[in-house]
């Protein structure tokens, strides 16, 4: 074992899969903890495997069958909806670092460290490859006040083996909360649009039926964090101000997005093909920004919110005209 770093990685999916691969490339001991047992079986048989790289051999147990270690860092990138089922399998004085887009209240109470990530990475089905389909960057640092200094000594080695072998870069942060608020601000508005009216990333700046919603939701999602004084971070090209700014102008919002659209084409959001299932992350995403609204106002959150929530129910198929009920 390389740099001594030993690390469970649960949810073999695009961000487990990416994070899990380079610190198999660095040497480090990772296992990977999976429910799908076609998954664990692919990846004890070939590895995980990243688009353009070798694939690297790890060790792969099914969730059933793992009984949590305190000899190494846990990382959590599974979907938010699967967060108690792990969290009552882990020992209380275990902890955990997620990597997950969503805001969790008992999983907040578990954890000093967060990471969150602006790249895109979509696992194969059944498989433990991954690709990354647009690229960016692994935030990670504290997510408590208080929680001031250098990292603790295993993290910081495993976040330097990230940083040599990674496909993306690394960037040690203070706080992770403005970032991972800036994070929700863009997943709030794309998963959930994009989901139900069976879009890809690209098409809700291009599709003249989503754009208008997309950036509105942006725009609402922006003055949600702002009126609850949230400071937010830098995890695109621009700054959430200058986003905002941007779509306060709507020539130069509409020029903008035709140029975007091309380096989101034919990439999902998180939430893509949940719907169907019966669960999606929609609390975790949208239903926390109401709940930071409060009583001010946030029609549109509360409208993707019900539609998401019936889709979830029903199990409808993701449709063009779900973007009609949200516009009315």
């Amino acid at each position: 074992m390389i740099h001594g770093v030993r690390a469970f990685v649960l949810g073999a999916g695009g961000i487990g899969c990416a994070l899990g691969h380079a610190l198999c490339a660095g040497g480090a001991d990772v296992t990977f903890v999976d429910a799908d047992e076609q998954k664990v079986d692919w990846g004890r048989r070939h590895g995980v495997g990243l688009d353009g790289r070798p694939a690297q051999s790890a060790e792969f147990v099914h969730f059933a069958d793992w009984q949590p270690r305190s000899d190494g860092i846990i990382l959590l990138c599974t979907k938010c909806y699967d967060n108690k089922t792990v969290l009552d399998r882990l020992p209380s004085g275990l902890d955990v670092i997620p990597v997950q887009n969503g805001f969790d209240r008992d999983l907040i109470e578990r954890s000093r460290i967060e990471g969150i990530s602006s790249f895109v990475s979509e696992c194969d089905a059944h498989r433990p490859c991954t690709r990354i389909t647009r690229p960016g960057s692994l935030h990670v640092g504290y997510c408590r006040a208080g929680n001031q200094g250098p990292l603790p000594d295993d993290v910081d080695r495993l976040i330097g083996v990230l940083e040599q072998h990674g496909s993306f870069d690394v960037k040690r942060v203070p706080d992770i909360l403005p970032y991972k608020y800036a994070k929700l601000m863009y997943s709030a508005a794309i998963s959930p649009l994009a989901a139900a009216a069976g879009l890809d990333n690209g098409e809700l700046l291009t599709y003249r039926g989503a754009r208008p919603l997309f950036f509105a939701l942006l725009r609402e999602n922006y003055g949600i964090l702002k009126g609850a004084r949230v400071t937010l971070g830098k995890v695109g090209p621009f700054h959430p101000d200058t986003v905002d700014r941007i779509l306060s102008w709507p020539l130069v919002a509409r020029t903008m997005a035709w140029s975007f659209s091309r380096s989101l084409r034919n990439t999902y959001c998180s939430m893509s093909g949940d719907i169907e299932k019966g669960r999606t992350e929609i609390d975790n995403f949208n239903g926390h920004l109401i709940e930071l609204a409060g009583d001010r106002d946030c029609d549109m959150n509360r409208a993707v919110y019900a539609l998401v929530k019936r889709m979830e129910t029903d199990r409808l198929a993701p449709a063009l005209h779900r973007l009609d009920e949200i516009a009315a």
